[in-house]
């Protein structure tokens, strides 16, 4: 097997609440803040922004490294 697979984790060195935006910026690799704006933005128009939080959160397991 592959051992490069890409998994979206919750961050745990670059978490502010859950982790979540970290783990998805690691994951798509972009800068945090735009996840972040994006996420502020959603919950803002709609309110999408506050389940898909929810749903990361308890879907998305931590990282593993231990690097905090």
């Amino acid at each position: 097997m592959d051992n490069n697979i890409r998994r979206l984790t919750r961050s745990t060195s670059d978490r502010r609440i859950a982790g979540v935006c970290g783990g998805i910026a690691q994951y798509l690799n972009v800068d945090v803040t735009v996840i972040r704006i994006l996420f502020l933005f959603a919950l803002i128009f709609g309110g999408f922004g506050f389940w898909a939080y929810i749903i990361v959160w308890l879907a998305a397991p931590e990282d593993n490294r231990l690097n905090r």
